[in-house]
């Protein structure tokens, strides 16, 4: 079997979409030799910034010498990105040979009447590939959700994560924070431990009433006693007591993850979990990368590109390009999914642009560009629609360098992976 050949046949699930439920993936598993039994693992659930803590998590776990898998979603280029060990991408090889063993046994679920959706197989992939390939410890990002997720199928955890939560999957989660926490929440275990990011109140209580049935000690990152030195768009700054720690991801919302990963990483190396010394900390923070999060792609101009597409990530760009952008002439490249919340994104960016760029995103889900544009010249901004991505690129970096202005590029993650090796191209 081919690389190509083995995508295929990931790709070819794409047909049955999402399902909620544990019984397809919990048999599957066990056909497999139940592989997510032989592992450890940090899972981490959340709205935003599950990306930016499972990196810096994989980072400082892999500085410390622990053979660390990382599982995240969605990828931005490359689809071995979703499962990486090291920090890296697994080979080729690796997942090759893994679908050519495995894919015989999902034909034989079809067979019978057993249905194995693409995220519940590519979950599989990880669990067998991490598995085989005897990592110490595996950083577990969700999907959608948790209580339900394909994820959920671990045993309890060293730690289970809840980052921001906010509205988003509103269709299957629920259209109030306090059922998208509860939903979150499912991940939490007895025997284990939660640290949380710092949530709105409703979130909040969730949290804290589900960590006092499971009988599980809670700790949320902002309990730390943080100090601020330095915020710039090619980083920050920040001390703990007597420590100080430096990050590349830009923007308040990461010094927020940074303090969720280290109070997790504290908790595993208080509770002897695992070995974890001081400069595998500070290392691994220092060298933690998520692309596509408020990633500096070029200082001359100046061109950001953000995965924002939820009200929540939405107000962290919006936060950033106050902080960072003050009185720059900004042009904006954007393209979102039709089930997102466009009407709030919107809103929020409302008077932030001098102008807006609307494009497609190649995915069956996507907004139209013309429809989008619509929506920003109904909110009084100037909005134009483009055919092609690329070409509202070319023309944003030409209005920038003319205005000495600067470029986001933001709406979807799908878009960021669509532009960013073009980007990378002009600019690197």
């Amino acid at each position: 079997m081919t690389y190509e050949k083995a995508l295929e046949k990931i790709h070819s699930l794409l047909t049955f979409g999402s399902r909620p439920g544990l019984e397809r993936m919990r048999e599957l598993l066990r056909r497999l030799g139940d592989p997510q039994d032989k592992l450890k693992y940090i899972h981490v659930a959340g709205t935003n910034g599950k990306g930016s803590v499972c990196a810096m998590l994989s980072s400082v776990l892999t500085a410390a010498g622990y053979k660390t898998g990382l599982f995240i979603s969605p990828y931005i280029t490359d689809f071995r990105e979703r499962i990486q060990i090291n920090n890296q991408p697994i080979g080729k090889d690796v997942l090759t040979d893994a679908v050519e063993k495995t894919f015989p046994i999902l034909e034989q679920l079809r067979n019978e009447g057993i249905i194995i959706t693409e995220f519940e197989y590519v979950n599989a992939l990880q669990f067998y590939i991490h598995a085989n390939e005897k990592c110490d410890v595996v950083v577990l990002e969700t999907g959608m959700g948790g209580l339900l997720d394909c994820t959920n199928v671990i045993k309890p955890p060293l730690c289970a994560v809840i980052t921001a939560i906010g509205l988003d999957h509103t269709a299957v989660l629920g259209d109030t924070i306090e059922k998208i926490a509860e939903q979150k929440c499912g991940i939490i275990k007895r025997g284990s431990a939660v640290v949380s990011s710092p949530q709105e109140s409703e979130a909040r209580q969730v949290i804290e009433k589900t960590a006092k049935y499971k009988n599980v000690p809670l700790f949320f990152g902002s309990d730390l006693p943080l100090e601020i030195k330095e915020m710039t768009l090619f980083g920050s700054r920040f001390s703990i007591e007597d420590k100080e720690y430096e990050i590349k991801l830009a923007g308040d919302h990461q010094i927020e993850n940074a303090a969720t990963a280290l109070n997790v990483l504290f908790y595993i190396r208080n509770k002897k979990l695992l070995t974890i010394p001081d400069e595998a900390i500070e290392y691994g923070l220092k060298t933690a990368v998520n692309p596509a999060r408020l990633e500096l792609i070029s200082r001359e101009p100046i061109v950001l590109l953000d995965g924002a597409h939820n009200p929540n990530g939405i107000a962290a760009l919006k936060k950033a390009i106050k902080r960072f952008l003050p009185g720059k002439k900004i042009t904006c490249v954007m393209g979102m999914l039709a089930d997102k919340d466009s009407d709030g994104a919107l809103s929020l960016l409302k008077g932030m642009f001098e102008r807006v760029l609307t494009v497609p995103v190649d995915n069956p889900r996507a907004m139209s560009a013309e429809e989008l544009a619509e929506k920003f010249r109904a909110s009084g901004t100037n909005a134009v629609s483009y055919t092609s991505a690329k070409d509202a690129i070319d023309a944003v970096i030409a209005f920038a360098k003319n205005e000495n202005g600067a470029v986001v590029i933001c709406g979807s993650l799908y878009l960021a992976g669509e532009v960013r090796p073009y980007l990378l191209q002009k600019f690197c």
